[in-house]
């Protein structure tokens, strides 16, 4: 019985749906063809060029906004954070990354302007051509990247690159530029990390001579001091302090 009841079901749920799809009107789908052809002229190919300088730039485009912003620097600071206070997870993976994107954001904000009004702008509009909208759009990115790179880092790479002394910014290549910024970056925010350790670390030792005083040596010191690091890190209003001292740090 039960074996006919199921094969009598996609039967009559085919009865019930058939007059309304009979009544509903045709929803319209657009046909999309992808091939590869011969190009019949050269704008055919310089426009095959462009649909694949996109789609290269759209896949590169996280590590862009990774390596050549201050993304970097944020996002391992509140890396640095998060352990530093023991509380696991807490906040998300997906919290600190948008946390992190939007003071990206607020902090290229001024390039960013400067991209769009020197490069984007004039190249859709058509009063400049790729390669100038492209070296345009560096120069605010050259520029912010050149105020927050050491020189020694910058030194190293002009070295290991074997090229011409570079006599000035302009002459220094991005190739050389991007990797120093990434490492000083880097530097940067295990300094201010260090920096935030250090009270949570005083919490921990505190925590952990009282116990061994106490003759509580199977209790975890963790447990004890997370509740004092969370109450230390609201007292202080700890977030203000972080981004305040993130933001600075770029000036």
């Amino acid at each position: 019985m039960k074996r006919k009841i199921i094969n009598v079901l996609p039967a009559v749920v085919g009865l019930l749906l058939l007059p309304a799809a009979g009544l509903a009107a045709p929803v319209p789908f657009p046909s999309v063809n992808i091939g590869m052809g011969a190009a019949s002229n050269p704008q055919e190919v310089a426009v095959s060029l462009q649909i694949l300088f996109a789609l290269t730039v759209l896949t590169l485009a996280p590590s862009i906004l990774i390596l050549m912003t201050s993304f970097t620097r944020i996002i391992v600071v509140l890396s640095f954070l998060r352990s530093a206070l023991a509380t696991q997870q807490m906040p998300p993976n997906q919290v600190l990354i948008g946390l992190a994107l939007f003071l990206t954001f607020f902090t290229m904000s001024p390039y960013i302007e400067q991209v769009n009004k020197n490069a984007l702008q004039p190249y859709f509009a058509g009063s400049i051509s790729q390669e100038i909208a492209m070296t345009e759009a560096m120069k605010p990115m050259r520029e912010f990247m050149f105020k927050q790179t050491r020189e020694n880092d910058l030194a190293l790479f002009v070295n290991l690159s074997e090229g011409p002394r570079p006599n000035s910014q302009d002459e220094v290549p991005s190739t050389v530029l991007i990797p120093a910024f990434v490492i000083s970056e880097l530097k940067t925010a295990f300094q201010i990390g260090f920096l935030i350790y250090i009270p949570f670390i005083v919490i921990d030792m505190v925590v952990a001579s009282t116990l061994m005083s106490m003759g509580m040596m199977m209790v975890p010191p963790v447990m004890i001091s997370l509740p004092f690091k969370v109450l230390l890190f609201i007292l202080v209003d700890g977030w203000h302090l972080i981004v305040r001292s993130l933001l600075a740090s770029f000036n």
